[in-house]
């Protein structure tokens, strides 16, 4: 009989997010009480074991913001099957009993996001907006259905359809083995980063925590984060889930956006609770005036598009203005590695790391077809908590220390974390039923309706966990913050 894998366990993992955060320096009790763990779904990564671990070194750096005040610090609890559970919140979730998926103007876009054979291997196209849609269909010369691009890509090696896609505008990658990825300049790129990175950038003054909000047990009034400005300019999952993290903690979050490039309705009611939502495009001088205004006085400024320093909008141009802010970001390949100009979504950063072939084989899928994780998502929930963890972090230390900071999450380098925790045997796994949802959920009524999702999976000992407040409509609230008090000063 062979022997069972040796895995780190979830609190070594919760130790090693943690210790990056505090400049490699062990953090002692992590306070995290982690109930069950993997294998519980067909899936050869540890998908509830990744989970839970991100999840609770976000609720350990929320949890540490009383105990920074001087208040008794609660210890927190993660069950690692409703950590799985979040990978698929989207899934879980209904706005006036309709799943979010329908609620998009052609829902056969969302179906062409796959992974096509070509005459050497696989590739992943994702054609989710029209500009990509457009991009892919232009190489290969085909309408918008599965079937002609399926057909047109067999005529393709991977590589190069990735690369004429890219060419073209949109984003697609070569499905490559863990092997072929350790040994790309993407990979090598990434390897050696931590999977949150905290950096320093620029000196900036002390900013003390706010004062803690008074608590009532009834009425789910903790906000440990009350009084932290944060502008949130993101799009799709990733940024705008950490982004509504930090509204849920009681942060006051402005979402903006470009008029002319709205998420579809059903993505901005599963990340959209508890934001103000404001345009700002940034194209234009009036929108750079708005969000200039913004980012003066926000403590923290999360970003998830490209080439902002054309701008003026990167990190280290928003802390030279406004020493003192903490400038998080999110993107698929790194923001100034190899593949810096290349969009890219949680899908493809499963393809290109091998993550995906590893799936592929637990499915038992032919031809060696690669596959997604059977939750669908995994990179866009695991990425929100880490960047919601490392800002947390970094409002922690700048009430410390003082300083400018740096926060970044790559989804392809969240992929590699999860694969370098172990791997199942396909044999040990392949057979294990996906399980029910075990989550619990709550309502909340506002612009768009009554919706039902997924708490935050998170227990703590002396709080009633808070709960997302309602998404609203983009462009519905004017880009300036609500009167009252803020650490962040105008510089």
């Amino acid at each position: 009989m062979s022997e069972q894998p040796r895995f780190p366990t979830t609190r070594q993992m919760i130790d090693e997010l943690l210790s990056t955060l505090y400049g490699g320096h062990p953090v002692g009790d992590s306070g995290v009480t982690i109930v069950g763990g993997d294998p519980v779904s067909p899936s050869p990564h540890r998908l509830a074991d990744t989970s839970a671990a991100a999840i609770a070194a976000f609720g350990h750096q929320i949890a540490g913001l009383d105990g920074d005040r001087g208040a008794a610090i609660d210890h927190v609890t993660v069950d690692a099957s409703e950590a799985l559970d979040q990978l698929r919140a989207p899934f879980l979730a209904t706005i006036n009993q309709v799943l979010p998926h329908i609620l998009t103007d052609d829902q056969s876009l969302l179906g062409l996001n796959d992974f096509y054979q070509t005459s050497d291997g696989w590739v992943f196209l994702l054609s989710t907006y029209p500009h990509l849609r457009r991009a892919v269909c232009e190489v290969l010369g085909c309408p918008p259905s599965a079937d002609a691009i399926s057909a047109s890509a067999r005529g393709w090696t991977a590589i190069a359809l990735e690369e004429a896609v890219v060419a073209a505008g949109g984003v697609a990658v070569a499905a490559r083995t863990s092997e072929e990825w350790a040994g790309h300049p993407v990979g090598r790129y990434l390897a050696p980063r931590p999977v949150i990175e905290l950096e320093r950038i620029g000196d900036g003054p002390v900013r003390p925590l706010p004062a803690m909000v008074h608590t009532d047990e009834l009425t789910d009034r903790w906000a440990p984060l009350s009084g932290i400005r944060v502008v949130d300019n993101t799009h799709v999952i990733a940024g705008p889930v950490a982004a509504r993290l930090l509204a849920a903690f009681g942060s006051e979050v402005i979402h903006t956006s470009r008029p002319d490039s709205p998420d579809p309705i059903g993505m901005l009611a599963v990340t959209g609770g508890g934001k103000r939502n404001a345009y700002a495009d940034l194209r234009t001088e009036e929108g750079r005036a708005s969000f200039e205004r913004l980012s003066a006085s926000a403590d923290v400024v999360v970003n998830s598009y490209r080439n902002l320093t054309q701008y003026g909008f990167d990190p280290m141009q928003l802390a030279e203005r406004h020493p003192g802010i903490i400038a998080a970001e999110l993107h698929c390949w790194g923001p100034d590695g190899p593949w810096a100009q290349r969009g890219g979504f949680d899908q493809l950063a499963c393809a290109a790391t091998g993550f995906s072939f590893d799936e592929g084989l637990a499915r038992g899928d032919e031809a060696g077809r690669p596959a997604l994780p059977p939750t669908h998502l995994l990179n866009d929930y695991l990425a929100a908590y880490l960047v919601g963890t490392g800002v947390v972090a970094a409002l922690r230390r700048r009430a410390r220390e003082g300083g400018s900071w740096r926060v970044r999450v790559n989804l392809a380098r969240v992929c590699m974390w999860v694969r370098a925790q172990g791997t199942y045997p396909v044999g040990h796994v392949s057979q294990i039923p996906m399980p029910p949802p075990t989550i619990s959920s709550y309502t909340v009524t506002g612009p768009l309706g009554t919706m039902t999702e997924p708490v935050i999976p998170l227990t703590f000992s002396g709080h009633r966990t808070p709960t997302p407040g309602a998404p609203t409509l983009l462009g519905t609230a004017p880009a300036v913050w609500q009167p009252g008090s803020s650490t962040a000063e105008s510089t």
